[in-house]
């Protein structure tokens, strides 16, 4: 068995020597000795002379080994594309004028026993990209783009929010009670305690215990739960940013949700022309305001409203092919219809705005409509990306809301919440005019670097368990296409 150095000496970066010698002149020999690290994915020998291609994580360099000065010149042209390799030797440019860094010596770093996939053709499927994302990230420049793009999106987040005078938090990911969204929690148990616990679907109760505790604006990127289907927009656990802010309304988070989707656009992409799925798309802030009923209006061609009638709305339902239950009241039936026949269809950013109370059990009743609330999504491409409302800060309406929801869960719905008699003692000690906002990053990410699923830009997406032979090659396990109804 070889054995491989604990470490390695490196001075210099792909991009690094591209930088400091932009424009050397062909067959320059600089005097500059380095030392450059990573794998060898390219690699062809010409006689006495042999060209590799060395790619670290900023980018490509070109090793040239003349057989003359190259140490065991035959034992570095067998290596196997995808070693790792650490070589020290002289800057300089062929007689072609490529930027080179001559193999003066080398060592072997690290074996690959696999063969890395074709450099002109990279992974050509899905399932082994998403599930050998290792190789992925080497073969695929823009797996490697986008998830750049994401680091740099998560930082770019944190300093615009530091700006605004938010304080970053952290919460519990168990929760002895489920909330802070519909949806469907994971469960698990901790034995010490003999107690049932749920992971994370929303950091969203224990954020506003903190505006109760005296935090004027806090945020959280949280990674957050939700045992539901998977689909090019879901995956069960992602990442969200929630924020919430005291003494502002639903405006206050719109005009922020604008604002700095518009500052990621112009500060990482240059612009806020961008193109997604080859349609044009214009992310400047401000973006058009409507009521959910007014849309579902203007696309059915029918005039509706939280006022309709529940036979009304339930034929219309049957008319656009949309199911329904005979627990639904007039805004549970508006919602479906919404989600059924419009949502799909806004493209440039929209904030869909007022949406009903009976959907909405955490949001502030709507100051002109007692059966709405000041609640909005926001809907850019055809689909959600984030959600926000004036806080509900009556304890007394909100017990009201939660025995609603345990009611709709007895009745069938297990996405429907639970009491939490802990945040409505929070309370009871008074939470001032508050707004908060969730956004789903990584369908942030997918918009701003044009990703089609929800996986490109998931560097570990869940999977079906992998099958594999008695020989142990694996099979393609896929992923389900069912769809969850919540959204990141």
């Amino acid at each position: 068995m070889p054995t491989f150095p604990y470490s390695a000496e490196v001075s210099a970066t792909a991009r690094s020597l591209a930088e400091a010698h932009p424009d050397l002149a062909p067959g320059t020999e600089t005097g500059i000795v380095v030392s450059v690290a990573g794998r060898l994915l390219l690699r062809r020998t010409q006689g006495k002379l042999a060209f590799g291609t060395l790619s670290d994580h900023t980018g490509k360099i070109q090793l040239f080994a003349p057989a003359a000065t190259t140490p065991d010149f035959e034992a570095f042209c067998a290596l196997h594309l995808g070693d790792w390799i650490v070589v020290k030797g002289e800057v300089m440019t062929t007689k072609r004028g490529e930027l080179s860094v001559r193999v003066d010596g080398w060592t072997l770093l690290a074996e690959t026993l696999r063969s890395f996939p074709d450099k002109w053709h990279g992974i050509t499927d899905p399932d082994t990209r998403y599930r050998q994302r290792y190789v992925d990230l080497w073969v695929t420049e823009e797996s490697r783009r986008a998830f750049t793009l994401r680091s740099n999106i998560m930082s770019s987040i944190r300093r615009w929010m530091e700006d605004r005078d938010y304080l970053e938090v952290e919460t519990p990911v168990f929760h002895p009670v489920p909330g802070g969204a519909l949806a469907r929690p994971f469960t698990t148990h901790h034995n010490a305690l003999d107690l049932e616990l749920f992971l994370r679907i929303a950091p969203e109760l224990y954020l506003k215990r903190l505006v109760v505790g005296g935090f004027p604006r806090v945020f959280e990127i949280a990674r957050v739960f939700r045992n539901e289907g998977i689909s090019p927009r879901h995956n069960p656990e992602f990442t969200m940013l929630e924020c919430y802010e005291a003494y502002g309304d639903y405006e206050t988070h719109m005009q922020l949700t604008e604002q700095l989707v518009q500052h990621l656009a112009i500060t990482l992409l240059g612009t806020t022309e961008v193109a997604y799925g080859g349609r044009p798309l214009n992310l400047s802030a401000p973006w058009r305001r409507v009521s959910m009923s007014d849309l579902v209006s203007e696309t059915i061609g029918v005039e509706v409203s939280i006022d309709s009638s529940v036979e009304q709305l339930r034929a219309l339902c049957d008319e656009h092919e949309t199911p329904w239950k005979e627990s639904y009241g007039a805004g549970k039936l508006l919602l479906e219809l919404y989600e059924k026949t419009t949502e799909a269809t806004l493209w440039d950013p929209v904030f869909v705005i007022d949406y009903p109370k009976e959907v909405s059990p955490l949001a502030r009743d709507h100051r002109t409509h007692p059966e709405l609330t000041e609640r909005f999504e926001g809907i850019v491409a055809g689909r959600e990306l984030c959600n926000g409302f004036s806080e509900l800060c009556d304890p007394a309406e909100q017990r009201a809301r939660f025995e609603d929801q345990v009611a709709q869960r007895d009745a069938g719905d297990d996405e429907a919440m639970a009491v939490d008699e802990d945040y409505l003692r929070a309370l009871e000690y008074g939470l001032p005019p508050t707004v908060g906002l969730g956004i789903g990053i990584d369908r942030l990410v997918m918009l701003l670097t044009d990703s089609s699923t929800i996986r490109d830009v998931v560097l570990f997406p869940t999977l079906r368990t992998e099958v594999r032979s008695a020989g142990g090659q694996s099979a393609s396990g896929g992923q389900s296409a069912s769809g969850g109804q919540s959204a990141e």
